[in-house]
């Protein structure tokens, strides 16, 4: 596969997508021009984690499969998401003395400073867990908030506080085994709302403060930004499953029915549509309260003011929208797709943004320096990419 060429796999619960890429350019800049796609159901997941390794590896190999006979390239390496009920995000604080007798603030103290971050985080939050991403949200001098980047200034002490992205290392040691089992190799893991934010948040909704909510099938995941980077990052283990279920408890029908009857489908079945709108906005409102409370614990309620925006299959249900803005008392709008493509592949469904969004990175990571993370043979290329946005 030439350099030319970036593949982002989402493995998601219920379906797995690969996007393929091709490097363009637009306005001087580097962006990635969709090329092929590939779609399988998901077999062998449950709330994002793998529960059976072989038929996940069976969905995977399919879309692969797929991708690369409308693409016309042999995909052997991708970048992949990772997302789940043991996704989540934390925040630290630490410190370190500079080094020079000059007090110039060099790179290496900006990592003393981050490790001394890591350290502090409570052993109960990193206990059989992988740190995925370390995102610097606030750098101090001598006690003094910084804007922009700290090296080159000079000072006698330096803190940061950073977000750190982690997962269960068991789960990640199954989703690169499965994938590897697939015949391809992984570059790069990356928190799949993390790699939809590159796609469906605009850069002004992420200075002025917004939570881009993702609700599928079985979680609900959200990221906050503020600044132009990611300051919280939460997964709930609820989704659009339980509307399914709420809808078959209610009319007493089969869960095949429930679904159609959620998207809207005609089942020949008698019910009304506000009994279905009932039942519909009654769940979401659940969701919408669980970000609230989420919004309240990092003191960021009512204080986004590009509001929420929100993606995934859920995304489409009826009210959601309105739903989510009267609960969150927020501004609210459904995520849509900024996907570049070629006029055979004309996606525009926001529910690829997870794959895109992994093109994007691995044209806009800076692969001679890579960080070293502790999921062993990946990189921490997303820190190369995101310093540029450092307030």
């Amino acid at each position: 596969m030439t350099k030319n060429i970036a593949v982002g796999i989402d493995i998601g619960t219920s379906n797995v997508k690969v996007a393929v890429a091709e490097k363009s350019f637009v306005d001087g800049k580097v962006v990635p021009r969709l090329i092929a796609t590939g779609f399988a159901d998901s077999r062998g997941l449950r709330q994002g984690y793998i529960i059976n390794g072989s038929d996940v590896v069976k969905s995977i190999r399919k879309a692969v499969r797929q991708a690369e006979k409308a693409a016309g390239v042999e995909i052997d390496q991708a970048y992949v998401s990772i997302g789940g009920v043991s996704l989540e995000g934390n925040t630290s604080i630490g410190s370190t003395v500079i080094s020079r007798p000059d007090l110039e603030i060099t790179e290496e103290d900006v990592q003393e400073a981050l490790s001394a971050c890591e350290r502090t985080l409570p052993r109960a939050l990193t206990l059989n867990k992988k740190i995925l991403h370390t995102v610097p949200v606030q750098f101090k001098i001598d006690g003094r908030e910084t804007l922009g980047r700290p090296e080159g200034m000079r000072g006698s002490k330096l803190e940061v506080k950073a977000l750190f992205i982690t997962c269960l290392e068991q789960h990640l040691n199954d989703l690169i085994q499965a994938v590897e089992d697939a015949g391809i190799e992984v570059e790069d893991v990356v928190a799949s709302p993390i790699a939809a934010s590159f796609v469906s948040l605009s850069k002004t909704q992420k200075i002025a403060g917004c939570v881009l909510a993702n609700v599928g099938s079985e979680t609900v995941s959200i990221v906050v930004y503020e600044n132009n980077i990611p300051i919280s990052l939460e997964v709930f283990p609820h989704g659009s499953n339980d509307i399914t279920n709420d809808i078959a408890l209610r009319l007493k029908v089969t869960i095949e029915e429930a679904e159609k009857i959620k998207l809207g489908h005609p089942t020949g079945l008698s019910y009304t549509k506000a009994d279905i709108e009932e039942i519909v906005e009654a769940r979401l409102r659940e969701f919408f309260l669980l970000i609230e409370t989420h919004l309240k614990k990092i003191g960021k309620n009512e204080l986004l003011p590009a509001g929420i925006i929100i993606s995934g299959g859920g995304a489409g249900l009826h009210s959601v929208q309105e739903t989510a803005k009267a609960t969150l008392d927020l501004p609210s709008m459904v995520a849509r797709a900024d996907i570049i493509y070629t006029s055979r592949n004309p996606v525009k469904d926001a529910t690829w943004s997870v794959a895109y969004g992994l093109c994007i990175l691995d044209f806009s990571a800076e692969p001679d320096k890579p960080i070293k993370a502790n999921a062993g043979k990946i990189f921490k290329k997303f820190f190369a990419w995101i310093k540029q946005f450092l307030p």
